[in-house]
């Protein structure tokens, strides 16, 4: 029984993450035939375990520059071995066509390995900085890129990743909320009653929109995802890492995230985003009207994933508040906020 007193259900005592020691981490590299000279850090990763590796010598491969990897350990559970594959398939395509997109390595003729009941993936390492985004010629530049990964992305469909739609990011993650016991009993009712008003309003924006193209996007295009470097040094530009949540979805699912500030600042910053995309693909603008319908179900679905991820460790010690009547209380108005919001007038551009 979930005792409806505490922040969140208590945590298991042990995580399957717990076995991912630096030696575990270095003999799965070992695995593949690279060879960690010892030097190893811990990238910022909640979702899965990501770490910097230096190697012991050069191994002959012009994309491993300076001879550092990042190898990524997905969660276990979360996504099939073809769901991975295909995402690592798609970012294959993606960096064929010349796009800056930074993809897992082909070593022994795979992009996915497996060691002692993790699934890993091998990537060259990428310097670069978070984007200037108050800076329109970036936003451009990036709409640019943007426009010309769609435009791979559309050329077929995904079979194995799901898509970004009202049930995925709405209802099941519902579901996954009151039924796991996540809310306190004086808030359950008013989130609720929040949610539902609000997907009641989101599918009106939905069904307004019907027949809008569907395509494989990059899914989490925040400007954390997205490294710059400066012009004048080699690759200078944005490079889009972590296709981890690739899935099927509108266009703009990829834009309104780099979106910030007041109404008056969304608009300079997207009218640059579509004015580098336009160049290199059509932007349907009625898809705007979808921008804050997404911002919803982004909302709803954060909370699932803490709650999903509660017996993590990790997430207790770094979101302590999750689970409290404050932290519902926030999402509540926050719902509310939302549904006004997809009632008022989208963005222009």
């Amino acid at each position: 029984m979930i005792d409806h007193n505490k922040a969140a259900p208590a945590r298991d005592s042990v995580h399957v993450y717990e076995a991912l020691t630096p030696d575990a981490v270095l003999d799965a590299l070992a695995s593949v035939g690279l060879w960690g000279d010892g030097r190893l850090m811990a990238l910022s990763s909640y979702e899965n375990r990501v770490y910097q590796v230096h190697l012991e010598s050069p191994v002959g491969s012009a994309e491993l520059a300076g001879d550092v990897v990042v190898v990524k350990f997905y969660r276990p559970g979360r996504w099939s071995d073809a769901q991975i594959i295909e995402e690592h398939a798609f970012a294959e395509e993606l960096m064929a066509a010349e796009i800056p997109v930074v993809g897992a390595l082909r070593l022994n003729g795979a992009s996915l390995h497996h060691f002692n009941g993790f699934s890993f993936s091998v990537s060259p390492s990428r310097g670069g900085r978070r984007p200037e985004l108050d800076n329109l010629e970036v936003l451009e530049w990036i709409g640019r890129f943007l426009a010309r990964i769609h435009t791979v992305g559309a050329a077929r469909p995904f079979v194995q990743r799901p898509a970004l739609n009202l049930q995925t990011f709405g209802y099941d993650c519902r579901d996954i909320l009151l039924g796991g016991g996540y809310l306190p009993l004086d808030m359950e009712s008013r989130w609720r009653q929040a949610f539902e008003q609000a997907m009641q309003v989101a599918q009106g924006v939905f069904d307004s929109t019907a027949g809008l193209r569907q395509l494989r996007l990059h899914g989490d295009c925040h400007p954390g995802n997205i490294l710059w470097t400066p012009e004048g040094l080699p690759l200078a530009g944005p490079h889009f890492v972590d296709l981890d949540d690739a899935r099927t979805g509108p266009a703009v699912q990829d834009l309104w995230m780099l979106l910030s500030g007041d109404r008056a600042q969304c608009t300079r910053q997207l009218g640059a985003l579509v004015d580098g995309y336009d160049e290199f693909g059509a932007f349907d603008r009625r898809e705007l009207a979808l921008i804050e319908p997404l911002r919803t179900l982004r909302l709803v679905h954060y909370s699932a994933w803490l709650a999903q991820r509660w017996h993590d460790p990790i997430f207790p010690i770094n979101f302590p508040w999750f689970g409290s009547s404050d932290y519902w209380k926030g999402q509540i108005d926050m719902l509310h906020e939302q549904t006004e919001a997809m009632q008022s007038p989208p963005l222009v551009a």
